[in-house]
């Protein structure tokens, strides 16, 4: 029977511990239903009963139910997590219907997540569907704690950083990402987040040290498979609050080649987060606000440690008039990224993303930067 999509406040379920969380993962790997292993077997091909497990017991949060959400709910709730909390105040407009797949022409007038609920639980009726319709700042850190994974869409700045604070607050992963017309973002602030990567074993001897200013190798077992041994490595990544990355520079030992390289999208993306705080809106295809971007794109740009000349005037025009505008092209990749990305934390396995992602649709580029204050070696502390 087919779990019924219900409104505000609907109790979810406590997550408890990462470790209680583990073992009841390990616990329900074992109880998993015929139904479900045939529904999923292609996925649990690929990772495995335990990480499926895991997934089935996840609490997933999404504001904002957008082009861009929209695709991460739908990619989330096919992979068959246990819950999806969608929580919007909005109001669905003409304008929402142009890459919106969830609503319809009668849905205009209506709550975004009310509208979008039922075709989301019809995806999937295994996956229990819940809708808010609160201002997810009037949320405090008991909502949010109910929650495995918080993902933030199409917000202002402001209203990331609360939301942010309560989920380090509370230690739960937190993702926020939007997109701009031919552009977007994705950032993570997973905290530490322990994950395993399985390989043949080399005969280089696999090292507990750390790799980078943020990854750690934390342990390594092997196991003979077939006459080969495999080796499973345990690698930990430490993360930065949005709060520490928004005023951070690129890292300091970059050489200029590698600094030219940066795409404009991300001063872009500080630089329409000011203009959202100072005007309480998107920037739009007006002279004044051509002019205030262009203005805050090119002091983002010097407070990241990258060169004038990287700002492209080609680039500014199209950011701004386009920052209203979603396309459906760049909301499926960008949350194809996101969901993969949540898929993975789940199920502990491959390399999370670390931790701000942005994509370039001019180019069709989506380099990942890693954005952390310079001197402090612990992104959680």
């Amino acid at each position: 029977m087919a779990p019924s999509i219900t409104s505000n406040n609907v109790p979810t379920p406590d997550i408890g511990s990462a470790s209680e969380a583990t073992a009841a993962a390990i616990t329900e790997a074992q109880t998993i239903s015929a139904d479900e292993v045939a529904l999923y077997d292609r996925q649990i091909r690929l990772w495995g009963m335990e990480a499926q497990a895991r997934m089935r017991n996840a609490h997933i949060l999404v504001i904002t139910i957008k082009a861009l959400s929209n695709e991460v709910s739908k990619n989330l709730v096919l992979a068959g997590i246990g819950s999806l909390t969608v929580l919007d105040p909005g109001i669905v407009t003409e304008e929402d219907l142009g890459a919106q797949f969830f609503i319809s022409g009668e849905s205009v007038g209506l709550n975004r997540a009310e509208a979008a609920a039922p075709a989301l639980q019809r995806l999937n009726p295994r996956v229990a569907v819940n809708v808010d319709t609160s201002d997810p700042r009037s949320k405090d850190a008991g909502f949010y704690s109910k929650f495995d994974i918080v993902i933030s869409t199409e917000l202002d700045l402001d209203c990331l950083l609360y939301i942010n604070d309560i989920t380090r607050e509370c230690n739960r992963p937190f993702y926020a990402a939007a997109s701009y017309g031919m552009y977007g973002y994705i950032f993570a602030d997973l905290i530490r987040h322990d994950f395993i990567i399985e390989r043949e074993k080399s005969n280089m001897r696999t090292e507990l040290k750390r790799e980078t200013r943020t990854r750690s190798v934390t342990a390594v077992r092997e196991r003979k498979d077939s006459g080969k041994t495999v080796e499973f490595v345990t690698k930990q990544e430490v993360y930065s609050p949005l709060r520490s990355v928004i005023s951070s520079k690129v890292d300091s030992t970059w050489r200029p080649r590698r600094r030219r390289m940066v795409p404009n999208v991300l001063p872009g993306v500080k630089a329409l987060w000011k203009f959202q705080q100072a005007h309480n809106r998107l920037p739009e295809a007006k002279r004044e606000d051509f002019a205030e971007m262009t203005r805050l794109i090119m002091e983002a740009n010097r407070d990241m440690g990258l060169p004038d000349d990287i700002v492209k005037s080609n680039f500014i025009g199209p950011f701004v008039e386009n920052a209203t505008s979603e396309m459906a092209p760049v909301a499926a990749v960008l949350g194809g990224i996101l969901a993969q990305d949540v898929i993975n934390v789940l199920g502990k396995r491959e390399q999370p993303l670390q931790n701000f992602l942005v994509f370039d649709g001019d180019t069709a580029a989506a380099p990942i930067l890693a954005l952390h204050p310079e001197g402090e070696e612990d992104g959680a502390a």
